[in-house]
């Protein structure tokens, strides 16, 4: 299986992954930016891609940003349905209180992970079928 990956800019990198068998493929950053603490930053990464009918793309953030450098995505994860044909861009969230982090130019900054995805049609109902766990929702199971 492929995935069709369209440069937008000379400078884009196209996705890789790290190892084999890696589910995400990393992004990278076109373009270097520094991050003030607290500060959001929308980081374009000068591709597009073409998400096979039935999949998904998830932009999820790197494990390593987070733990070295406090850096979230602000809508994590980042939903890119089959459809889409723009540039993909990345919301990052610098979330160390005191110190700016920065990024350079072909950086890896976030990773996506495709899916397959089901496309169900609503159907309105006067209720629905009875479970164990009903309506009880957060900490409901004691964790």
């Amino acid at each position: 299986m492929s995935l069709r990956v369209a440069r937008l800019d000379q400078r884009a990198v196209v996705p890789t992954r790290a190892y084999p068998g890696d589910a995400g493929l990393d992004l990278y950053a076109l373009e270097g930016a520094v991050l003030a603490p607290g500060q959001r930053a929308t980081l374009r990464t000068g591709i597009a891609v073409e998400i096979p009918p039935g999949q998904a793309g998830l932009v999820l953030p790197r494990s390593g940003l987070a733990a070295r450098h406090g850096l979230a995505l602000v809508n994590a994860p980042g939903l890119i349905d089959s459809g889409y044909r723009g540039e993909l861009k990345v919301l990052l969230l610098n979330t160390d209180p005191s110190a700016a982090v920065e990024l350079a130019a072909g950086d890896r900054i976030a990773q996506l992970v495709l899916v397959r995805i089901e496309t169900p049609t609503p159907v309105e109902v006067d209720a629905l079928a009875w479970t164990e766990r009903g309506m009880d929702g957060f900490g409901s199971s004691g964790g």
